[in-house]
């Protein structure tokens, strides 16, 4: 239960940010309502935090190695159902989706890795910390 909240809280991240609707922060931002420039950068802060968060403890706990690792496996997976004619890849807004749902997953599992790998391993990750 833990993996699918953090997964779909990143992707609620990514689809915040940009999606094939109308209703994303990028653009909000580009149709430049005004008297909402604060509200914008309230908003354009919040999901630089949420960026920040998921990223570092991504870049922590898999790195950038396992970063492409897991987008390959999501890439090769849209691969197979599209080789197989599950998938149809002709719809811009559905490719859109499947491009956040791919970076949505490597987030998800870089943010909970550590929990993973301590029920595979029964090791904890523990931070450096400089003395």
């Amino acid at each position: 239960m833990g993996f699918i909240l953090r997964w779909l809280t990143a992707l609620a991240l990514l689809a915040a940010t940009y999606n094939p609707t109308n209703y994303n922060y990028v653009k909000w931002v580009l149709g430049r309502e005004e008297g909402s420039i604060s509200l914008m950068v309230l908003a354009g802060l919040l999901l630089l935090i949420g960026y920040i968060i998921y990223l570092r403890a991504t870049l922590r706990s898999i790195g950038g190695f396992g970063m492409i690792l897991v987008l390959a496996l999501v890439g090769a997976l849209l691969w197979v159902l599209y080789d197989f004619g599950l998938l149809a890849l002709d719809n811009a807004g559905l490719n859109v989706w499947l491009g956040l749902f791919a970076l949505s997953l490597v987030l998800g599992v870089g943010l909970s890795w550590s929990h993973v790998r301590r029920a595979l391993s029964g090791q904890s990750d523990v931070d450096d910390v400089d003395d």
